[in-house]
């Protein structure tokens, strides 16, 4: 059966290799369920959103597992989806307070109907066959600017929730210098060992960092008390979130936490407020090229591009979009591809065995919700993996076009503006707004299309007549 529906010796690979690197490409991007009801929640900034942390759990890995299912079986890619890194901070710091700011009672909910609604469209682009003309709106010079601006307000994040970056008053921000406080040593051995063995391209090192980090957290809240109490009630350890934040789980094993709370509760009425139009669009743009970059270069890597063409990219696109759909309706925010699908295809993956492998060890994480909600309470456990995360997305820089200033002002907007402003939705409003008006301000209209030229308006109005009303 698994020959007749995956095409295995077409493909030239065995169910042996497909289910290897399936689990290679799991342990990837395992992070994700630690990571994701962690910001969705709110405990990772210690400031609840409303959404709650099982919940988001349990929505994380089924929204996870159907995405690669419908990824393995209906477009047969090796290619495994999940809810998507950047989405979920623009998620939770940009469409939640501009929800709240507009009056709503459940913010979160408009936000979940935002990304429902981005996701429909998206299903309608993919399905009537627009992709070019949506994929040539932005530059790709404002593409890498984009995903590298958000890696780097990822890191930054990161480090703060590590407690590394801490507030200053004359600076705003600056380096913590208490290297031996118990939160900065887990961070910063979590970091290394992640560090370490992806530059040794050990496979899962992210999660193996995390592993690190918790299990060193564990020791200490259970090592410092015992052997030395004085130790532990100096200011230094006892104010420190190991002991004031970081829960030992009571168990490993547990039934899988209800649904309930997140399932089916986007608010379609508030997402379509003129207020979260915006929001909705950059959602799509946000999802679009997170999928293209996706599919291109895992697409490349395993051969899968003939004649400058994918094959299945219909498939590909509806898969995904479908993954968005499904993930709102579940609690969670956009699912999308995942480039750590290319560490699989490096294994040998080739068919939608692959995606489908993901699929089910992503269910069988469910079964250790204590465990995750453990890690997920505690942010310097968490910290190394987005600082990693981060770093390898601000590589997209090098394609900037640096050389050409109608493109390099708008993507340095975009690229500073995400991370100073703390806000991806204000940073990239920045570099949409400014990107027709330098290039028809330097005589380059030719390079401004309807969509990038409508995107920069709509936002110039939303900030003249929405935002500063709010």
């Amino acid at each position: 059966m698994l020959e007749r529906l995956f095409r295995l010796s077409e493909n030239h690979t065995t169910a042996r290799t497909e289910a290897l690197a399936g689990a290679t490409t799991f342990l990837t991007m395992a992070y994700i369920i630690f990571v994701q009801p962690a910001v969705l929640s709110g405990a990772m900034f210690g400031q609840a959103t409303g959404m709650d942390f099982g919940a988001v759990t349990a929505a994380t890995c089924v929204s996870a597992a159907l995405a690669s299912a419908i990824m393995g079986f209906y477009a047969r890619y090796p290619i495994a989806q999940a809810p998507g890194m950047g989405e979920n901070f623009f998620f939770v710091l940009s469409v939640i307070p501009a929800a709240a700011a507009a009056g709503f009672a459940r913010p979160w909910a408009v936000a979940l109907g935002a990304v429902f609604l981005s996701g429909v469209l998206f299903l309608v682009l993919s399905l009537v066959g627009v992709r070019e003309a949506v994929m040539n709106a932005i530059s790709r010079s404002m593409k890498h600017a984009i995903a590298a601006g958000i890696g780097l307000f990822i890191a930054f994040i990161g480090l703060q929730n590590a407690g590394l970056i801490v507030r200053n008053p004359g600076t705003l921000v600056a380096l913590n210098p208490r290297f031996a406080s118990p939160d900065l040593v887990v961070f910063l051995v979590g970091l290394l060992v992640a560090g370490a063995l992806h530059a040794r391209r050990v496979r899962g090192s992210i999660l193996w960092g995390i592993g690190a980090a918790t299990a060193l957290a564990v020791t200490l809240k259970l090592g410092l008390p015992a052997l030395a109490p004085q130790a532990a009630q100096t200011p230094l350890v006892a104010e420190s979130r190991l002991m004031t934040q970081f829960a030992l789980a009571d168990r490993v094993v547990a039934l899988p936490p209800s649904m309930a709370p997140t399932w089916f509760q986007m608010d379609l009425r508030g997402a379509l407020s003129p207020a979260m139009w915006p929001f909705i669009v950059i959602f799509l743009f946000m999802v679009f090229f997170d999928t293209v970059g996706t599919l291109v270069g895992v697409a490349q890597q395993a051969g899968f591009i003939r004649d400058n063409q994918l094959p299945r990219a219909r498939q590909a696109f509806v898969s995904d979009a479908t993954a968005t759909v499904v993930g709102a309706c579940l609690g969670t925010s956009t699912v999308t591809s995942y480039i750590e699908s290319a560490a699989g295809v490096e294994h040998g993956g080739r068919t939608g065995l692959t995606a489908v492998t993901v699929a089910v060890l992503f269910l069988a994480a469910l079964a250790f919700a204590p465990v995750i909600a453990m890690i997920g309470s505690y942010p310097p456990v968490t910290a190394p993996a987005l600082v990693l995360v981060g770093a390898m997305m601000l590589r997209n820089v090098q394609h900037i076009d640096w050389a050409d200033p109608s493109e390099q002002l708008p993507a340095f907007l975009v690229l500073a503006g995400i991370p100073l402003s703390y806000s991806i939705g204000d940073g990239l409003a920045l570099g949409f707004m400014a990107y027709p008006a330098v290039k028809l301000l330097s005589g380059r209209a030719r390079d401004v299309n309807a969509i990038s030229l409508s995107l920069g308006v709509v936002l110039l109005l939303y900030f003249l007549f929405v935002r500063m009303k709010v």
